[in-house]
């Protein structure tokens, strides 16, 4: 929308492009660092008008490419390159980044994203049932896609004593299937909230979970229930329950300040009762501040 990106340049980041006339292609001048499919990469992304240059660069400053390759944390190291590099757009680095270290692609790109636009948007925002709860309604089904290492049981379980419903939930596994349906018809009916986990155990009742999800009448099911779903990512989890549902995850956190974060977001830090409750608030704060760091760098350390 704002025109910033030439269409064969994004075209070469997603695809690599390819090399036409290869037979007839020079050879790699510096087979000593450089291999051979890189040459290849760099003679591909050359046929742009902004990298025609690129491979008369490379036998010219070899050093500064060699350096380049071989440094751990090459996204970082652009302005070491020569000039002919260090004046192209942040998009076209990527394209650099792409050629000569394809494997650290992902980071170049958060590096990107965070530049141009903010930092926020390569951060997972904090996980918000509120928010979510609110974007649902009583035929719509709330699904919580599973990540190793996280349960969103006490979270949920929490929030549904905040808002006063009664909850209740089974995981699902062979022979299940009955009494589940029997839960969901009577939450439907009173309207409490029925939670059913690890869908993805449960394949061959899928199908009648979708059936249950299709037939829900907004005239005739309580206002106030809601049914909650668990399930790990599966490709037998039903699509047009995924279509109609409210999805959300929560993912394990990256990083000190992700950890921190999410410990200070968590029950009962969180709440304002059980923070401001100590008289000594300054020691308080700080204990609290070093339990967490702990925390967060043990977790790091996993």
């Amino acid at each position: 929308g704002y025109n910033k990106m030439d269409p064969d340049e994004w075209r070469q980041l997603l695809t690599g492009g390819v090399l036409l006339n290869a037979d007839k292609a020079p050879r790699n001048p510096c087979k000593a660092w450089l291999d051979d499919k890189i040459w290849e990469g760099i003679l591909t992304v050359a046929q742009l008008p902004a990298f025609r240059n690129l491979p008369k660069d490379v036998t010219e400053q070899p050093k500064a490419y060699q350096a380049f390759i071989e440094h751990p944390e090459p996204h970082t190291m652009y302005s070491h390159l020569s000039e002919y590099c260090t004046e192209m757009t942040g998009f076209q680095k990527l394209l650099i980044l792409r050629t000569l270290r394809l494997d650290k692609l992902v980071p170049g790109i958060s590096q990107f994203v965070a530049k141009e636009l903010d930092q926020k948007y390569i951060e997972p925002p904090p996980f918000d049932l509120e928010g979510t709860f609110n974007d649902s309604t009583n035929t719509s089904p709330l699904i919580f896609i599973l990540s190793p290492g996280v349960d969103p049981m006490l979270s949920l379980l929490k929030f549904a004593d905040s808002k006063g419903r009664k909850v209740d939930s089974i995981s699902l596994g062979q022979g299940q299937g009955p009494h589940a349906e029997r839960m969901v018809a009577a939450g439907q009916k009173d309207g409490y909230w029925i939670v059913l986990q690890n869908c993805h155990l449960y394949v061959s009742w899928m199908i009648v979970l979708e059936k249950i999800v299709e037939e829900m009448d907004p005239k005739v099911v309580n206002k106030k229930f809601r049914l909650w779903l668990t399930s790990y990512p599966s490709p037998h989890f039903p699509v047009l329950i995924l279509q109609n549902g409210v999805k959300m995850t929560n993912e394990p956190p990256k990083g000190l300040r992700a950890n921190m974060v999410q410990s200070y977001l968590a029950d009962p830090i969180s709440d304002p009762e059980f923070f401001d409750r100590c008289r000594k608030q300054p020691v308080w704060r700080k204990m609290l501040f070093g339990l967490c760091f702990l925390h967060a760098w043990l977790q790091e350390r996993r």
